[in-house]
């Protein structure tokens, strides 16, 4: 006897061979159709706006550094989407800049923002683009020009030697020389070798005899290579020459 409350369980054999032959063509026809279909393709993701700042603080629930650090992580990752990698000068750079921004109202005594558009995203083969990230770095460097000075000496340096615009990065040495006061000496320093390079040695011999006058170099090597430097504009001299004929 069966016990009551359990199906009888039927085998295979049970099952009539027209409707198995049924099933069975079904399924090579499935398999046969899935083969034909083109393998789907990864495909990229827009980078979306991002989101306002009032409503950032609001979310952050009293932890706006945590919040910041988490946009930038976002950003970051952005590039690597399941199933491709998204080169950053086919990103929207208008959004991109607006996500640093936003991490940069959230935790503005972080650099890591400022960072990431001068030496990653500032990076790309695109001259519009590398000016577009040099310009935010420059505005947000006004805000607080001792804590950012960095950001933008390095792009001074790339408006030199990538974007071949000297009147650039003179632009930003000079705002570093003249809103900084706790800028390393190289940095201050900057305005002078590009009015060098761009020969206005007039000019630069008038910001190198101010800066040494001023006291605000203490270092005594600093000091002899500056001074040597002002002797050798003042005599006419080449200073790169000068300095290649002494090696």
């Amino acid at each position: 006897m069966k016990l009551a409350g359990l199906t009888d369980e039927r085998t295979l054999r049970a099952v009539p061979p027209a409707v198995a032959a049924f099933f069975v063509i079904m399924f090579a026809l499935q398999l046969f159709l899935h083969s034909l279909q083109p393998a789907p393709l990864a495909r990229a993701s827009a980078l979306p706006p991002a989101p306002e700042i009032a409503g950032l603080r609001a979310a952050s629930f009293g932890e706006p550094v945590a919040t910041a650090q988490m946009l930038l992580l976002y950003l970051q990752a952005f590039d690597n989407q399941p199933g491709i990698s998204i080169p950053f000068r086919d990103l929207d750079y208008d959004r991109v800049t607006a996500w640093l921004d936003a991490a940069l109202r959230l935790d503005p005594h972080s650099g890591y923002a400022l960072m990431m558009a001068s030496q990653l995203y500032a990076q790309v083969p695109d001259a519009g683009k590398q000016r577009a990230m040099c310009e935010f770095v420059h505005a947000r460097f006004i805000e607080a020009p001792d804590a950012r000075w960095r950001w933008l000496a390095h792009c001074a340096i790339m408006a030199k030697h990538r974007l071949k615009d000297p009147a650039l990065a003179l632009l930003y040495a000079a705002d570093i020389t003249r809103r900084t006061g706790r800028a390393s000496g190289w940095a201050r320093q900057m305005q002078i070798f590009i009015l060098e390079d761009m020969g206005e040695t007039a000019s630069a011999k008038v910001l190198l005899g101010g800066l040494l006058a001023t006291g605000e170099v203490t270092d005594p090597s600093e000091l002899n290579f500056l001074t040597e430097r002002l002797q050798t504009l003042e005599n006419g001299e080449n200073p790169s020459a000068a300095s290649k004929s002494r090696q």
